[in-house]
């Protein structure tokens, strides 16, 4: 039996429900469809929001449709239910209902470790992860194996079981959302990379502590023979509480740095830029950090890290030409166009304060910041520093532009910096305002400190329609 046959076995005679129909659980209830079982979509918007063309796809198979303010009421009808990895379980009291009354509630990505043959590379971290996961995937590749990529990376993974097979490898990007109900995966997974931990997402964990915990669990389960990756520059100071993961590691434990060398794993020296591999009092040159050509330390660090996953499986030359070749990663620091000797970049991801500080220090001079958007509780004045250094117009928009505004001006360098702030309502308004100041040789680039709800679905689409608006730009 294939691993999906597995697993459909156990839920034959079952109806299945989905609550919350987007990336993934729309592609998991047509898996399911496919396959026969009787399947319910749940949702509280409406077709048009889901789209209309993916739902008449999956209504053309059997699935049936539940939206609208009640699209919850058919769940005591339901043997197993699915959440969306965006719905958690503290925030939603159905969920405990559903417990409660035996019913079995889980989401594509428990299944889908449950059930996946193969070896398993489980990426997490504050920030970090979408970049450090597709680099491990592209330098497995593209030493000939057939790599699945999937997860928070945006794909679903659980249709995958139809096809995948013992000597693939799965390279999962995990979410908080994601790890925190992953408990007692059983020996998985092979590989467990954090990338660093910091303060975020508090608007919907309960706590800080409960934020940390869930991205333990991409390591807690693991054996002895198994592999963890490790920040040897995170001090594990967060809140003011040692959270110190290496304790939790089972297996070999490597650590990457950018500041140090390493006893196991891949580090940069400092003086040189040379990137090596350490492992039992050997080191081994993989390259020089100019070969990167994306910029930004933060990601030297993130090949630092998929190195660290990696080693063993990919040859150092495969690292070295990856790095040459690799333009980034969609909404991460995007070059999208130059227009009259203006250079446009969209960093649509940067929605913490954290990743603004690297999308600020990559360029390495004053720039044209667009920031803004929805607010999920970051403290905002550990960016305000690297604001003040590294741009020169800050034009900020969306529903946290006077809270920005008001951390920028209270900082007692504000005055002093040069800095120019400028406030619209939206991010196009924004962009014009940005056209409009700059001038041949400077740089603009979307870094808005904050997740994209308020004006988009997801940062992805704010990212997109940044680059539409850029490259409609016309003299």
């Amino acid at each position: 039996m294939t691993p999906a046959e597995k697993y459909i076995e156990t839920i034959k005679g079952k109806r299945v429900a989905f609550v919350g129909m987007g990336v993934a659980n729309t592609p998991c209830a047509e898996f399911l469809a496919k396959h026969g079982i009787e399947v319910y979509a749940c949702d509280k918007r409406d077709k048009d929001y889901i789209g209309r063309e993916i739902c008449e796809k999956i209504e053309a198979l059997g699935v049936k449709f539940s939206l609208g303010e009640s699209y919850l009421d058919i769940l005591p009808d339901m043997d197993v239910v699915f959440r969306s990895h965006g719905i958690l379980p503290f925030q939603n009291s159905w969920i405990g209902e559903c417990i409660e009354r035996g019913q079995t509630v889980t989401t594509e990505m428990e299944v889908f470790f449950e059930y996946c043959p193969c070896k398993i590379f489980a990426i997490t971290g504050s920030n970090g992860k979408t970049t450090t996961t597709t680099l491990i995937s592209k330098m497995l590749e593209a030493e000939g194996n057939r790599v699945f990529l999937g997860g928070n990376i945006g794909k679903a993974l659980m249709p995958a079981l139809d096809v995948i097979t013992e000597q693939d490898i799965a390279v999962v990007e995990l979410s908080s959302f994601q790890l925190v109900t992953m408990n007692d995966l059983v020996n998985k997974p092979d590989v467990a990379v954090v990338t660093n931990i910091e303060s975020t997402h508090l608007d919907h964990h309960s706590s800080l502590d409960e934020y940390v915990d869930s991205k333990r669990n991409v390591l807690r389960y693991q054996n002895s023979s198994q592999r963890t990756v490790l920040n040897a520059d995170w001090d594990y100071t967060i809140g003011g509480k040692v959270r110190d993961m290496r304790k939790d590691v089972k297996g070999r434990l490597y650590q990457f740095s950018i500041k140090h060398p390493v006893e196991n794993g891949a580090y940069m020296d400092v003086d040189t830029g040379d990137i090596y591999f350490a492992e039992s009092g050997v080191k081994t040159l993989i390259m020089n950090k100019a070969d990167i050509i994306i910029p930004g330390d933060h990601n030297i660090e993130n090949y630092c890290t998929a190195i660290s996953a990696v080693w063993d499986y990919v040859k150092p030359e495969t690292v070295k030409k990856i790095a040459q070749s690799f333009g980034g990663v969609e909404h991460r620091i995007e070059f999208v166009r130059e227009f009259n000797g203006v250079k446009y970049y969209n960093d649509s991801i940067a929605t913490s304060p954290s990743r603004v500080i690297s999308g600020l220090k990559a360029f390495g001079e004053k720039i044209i910041v667009l920031m803004g958007g929805s607010d999920k509780g970051n403290d905002m004045s550990e960016m305000v520093p690297f604001i003040l250094k590294y741009v020169k117009l800050l034009v900020l928009n969306g529903a946290t532009a006077n809270k920005i505004y008001d951390t920028v001006i209270a900082d007692e360098n504000y005055e002093s910096s040069g800095l120019k702030i400028i406030k619209v309502d939206t991010m196009p308004e924004a962009l014009l305002k940005a056209k409009e100041n700059a001038k041949a040789g400077d740089i603009v680039s979307l870094c808005p400190a904050c997740p994209a709800f308020d004006q988009y679905k997801t940062f992805e689409y704010r990212g997109r329609e940044f680059k539409k608006l850029v490259n409609e730009f016309e003299d």
